[in-house]
């Protein structure tokens, strides 16, 4: 399958009122896991590789191309998508790499830069084909630091849209990064005003905090592209905890990585169901990206 814009998937998700579910990338072995379970539903997935994860192996280039190489083979449209970079360079890398979709998270800079910055990374990714997300209003818990209380305003975002030209909003409308437990309260009413008032699709960061009935809300409320990181990160901690509980004598780490690699295989392709209406399994293939 070629690899998919951001606008590719979203586009048509957000004119049937779906989700799109886009997780983190960190080993291989999640690319692994997030492709399959793309396949296994039979629905989009945006691969995302974060800033902290590129500082983590200590360049973009071999987690990107292994990330890539995985995407290309999968079944259905997979964005590669370079996630939560606030340096510019690292942008133009993975311009330069092949990425089909980044987004600028200028949001802890004072409105006006955010604007000029944004502007600026958008026009070079339109250039090169490539789809810009970005952030307006910050969402707490990256790095550990929450920030509860802070929100969009949907009149500041549909001038920052307009000004910007970028292709999808993160917004904050209640949710924070790095939650383990699913106990986020979202604004469904501050993210039905947002839909209303930008022309692109809508982020919710952060949501590995928000129950499940909620995330169905909110996309009916008007979100399109869901992130989820680091619940996936405690279904795969939890699965080779188990692993290794029943059998401490193993040191072959192929053995307990499989079936963490699994476990996040299976929850991904239920999250991606749930996401798009679907909480049955569906039909694999091209023709599951959602249209009206």
């Amino acid at each position: 399958m070629t690899l998919a814009s951001l606008t590719d998937v979203l586009g048509p998700a957000r004119a049937a009122g779906r989700g799109v579910g886009a997780f983190n990338v960190i080993q291989i072995e999640h690319a692994q896991a997030l492709a399959g379970a793309a396949g296994d539903a039979g629905l989009p997935v945006v691969l995302q590789i974060s800033q902290n994860a590129v500082r983590y192996h200590g360049a973009l280039a071999p987690i990107l191309a292994a990330t890539r190489a995985i995407a290309e083979a999968a079944p259905t449209p997979c964005v590669l998508h370079l996630d939560h970079v606030t340096d510019a360079d690292l942008v133009r890398q993975g311009l330069a790499l092949g990425v089909t979709s980044v987004m600028y998270d200028g949001s802890a800079l004072p409105y006006e830069q955010n604007v000029r910055c944004t502007a600026e990374l958008t026009r070079e990714c339109h250039a090169a084909g490539v789809s810009l997300e970005a952030e307006l209003g910050e969402v707490g818990g990256k790095d550990g630091t929450h920030a509860p209380g802070v929100r969009t305003d949907p009149e500041q975002a549909a001038r920052f849209v307009a000004a910007t030209g970028v292709d999808a909003l993160a917004v904050a409308v209640g949710s924070e990064h790095a939650m383990t437990q699913r106990t986020a309260r979202l604004d469904l009413d501050l993210i039905a005003a947002l839909a209303d008032a930008v022309s692109v699709p809508l982020v919710l960061h952060g949501s590995s905090g928000v129950p499940d009935e909620t995330l169905v809300a909110a996309v009916a409320a008007g979100m399109t592209k869901v992130n989820i990181a680091t619940h996936l990160n405690t279904v795969f901690t939890a699965a080779l905890r188990e692993h290794l509980a029943a059998h401490p004598e193993q040191v072959d780490t192929r053995r307990y990585l499989a079936p963490a690699r699994a476990a996040v295989r299976v929850e991904t392709a239920r999250l991606l169901r749930l996401l798009a209406g679907h909480p049955e399994p569906t039909r694999s293939g091209p023709s599951a990206v959602p249209r009206r």
